[in-house]
């Protein structure tokens, strides 16, 4: 695994649009960007990744959103919350994490025609 200390949003905030597709391993049909290729490789977070795609599988809640907003929010003592949002404010799903080693405080991706983005990248 890559030194996940070396993971900060300026680095991230660079990322505008794409120039590579990534499948997911689990769900072909879903892909991801660059940067989101980035944030996985340099913040160990392939696992984050696996839980927007379980979630598009297993609730049918989060399926039925056209654009998702996920966040991951780490709090002080490496326990986290997940969240699932519509774009509106309304929260649709929530996962709490018992332990993470995610270098960020906080992380928002889009989920929207089967692809995971940055913001930056929307």
């Amino acid at each position: 695994m890559t030194d996940t200390n070396t993971l900060n949003l300026k680095e991230l905030a660079q990322f505008s649009g794409t120039e590579n597709w990534y499948r997911h391993a689990l769900n072909r049909s879903i892909l991801y960007t660059d940067g989101v290729q980035y944030l996985a490789e340099q913040g160990g977070a392939y696992w984050l990744l696996d839980s927007i795609v379980l979630a598009q599988a297993h609730n049918k809640k989060v399926a039925a959103q056209e654009f998702q907003v996920w966040t991951l929010a780490v709090k002080p003592d490496q326990t986290a919350l997940l969240t699932c949002g519509d774009g509106n404010g309304n929260t649709v799903y929530k996962q709490a994490l018992t332990f993470t080693d995610f270098p960020l405080p906080e992380i928002k991706l889009f989920f929207c025609n089967r692809v995971i983005m940055l913001p930056s990248e929307y």
